[in-house]
């Protein structure tokens, strides 16, 4: 918005140049002309301004949301998926400092070891995400994140070049999912992590099993 109204005013100016460097003599035209220029910079401006109040204002209310659902968290005995309104049972955290929320889908219940289609044509873990998503969280901005454990592919490695790829492969499909369910196309992206981003130590199976994981943030601003 703020580069758009620059470029405007910069052809504003450079028509007002043009104006002044030709040869026309009529001075009155000239200056009506300016005139005209100038009012109309000073709408951009003005625009400008009442954009920029416009987006502190959702800033703050973004923060000050955020901070309710914090302390509903501390102060409620009651998990952060009950309270973010994901319901019990689901694994939701919220970072006041990022501003997001964050569902975690272990991929066991999505996919099969080494693939990216999901295990059934509908899942009701994602059918209720989707809902609580459009409920609450309407026209906030989502990123689909896939994860992996460590492990080199394997069984599936004609399928995929690398964990990155099948990482990315998963968080695509959730996504499509949940497009296909209802969300816009223009809120909501995939990011494939691979093995970069893991939660606990990937010596064990145990870790290696919180480790390949799907979430879903959610933007508070």
């Amino acid at each position: 918005m703020r580069t758009t109204n620059k470029k405007r005013i910069l052809v504003l100016i450079g028509l007002v140049s043009v104006a002044f460097l030709s040869g026309c003599t009529n001075w009155e035209g000239k200056y009506n002309n300016c005139e005209v220029l100038y009012n109309n910079c000073e709408g951009l401006r003005l625009g400008e301004k009442e954009e920029r109040e416009r987006l502190e204002k959702a800033r703050l209310q973004d923060r000050q949301t955020i901070a309710q659902l914090q302390r509903e968290i501390d102060e409620r005995k009651r998990t952060p998926g009950e309270i973010l309104g994901f319901g019990e049972g689901y694994d939701v955290s919220l970072d006041p400092s990022a501003g997001t929320i964050t569902v975690t889908l272990p991929n066991t219940i999505l996919f099969e070891v080494g693939k990216a289609e999901l295990r059934k044509a509908t899942s009701a873990d994602l059918d209720h995400i989707y809902s609580v998503l459009q409920s609450r969280y309407a026209d906030r901005q989502i990123d689909v994140v896939g994860h992996t454990d460590s492990d080199p592919i394997k069984a599936t490695k004609k399928m995929w070049k690398d964990n990155w790829e099948l990482s990315a492969q998963r968080a695509l499909t959730v996504l499509r999912y949940l497009v296909k369910r209802g969300i816009r196309e223009d809120r909501i992206r995939e990011i494939g992590c691979g093995k970069s981003r893991p939660v606990v130590s990937n010596t064990t199976v145990s870790g290696k099993a919180k480790n390949r994981r799907v979430e879903i943030v959610v933007h508070m601003r």
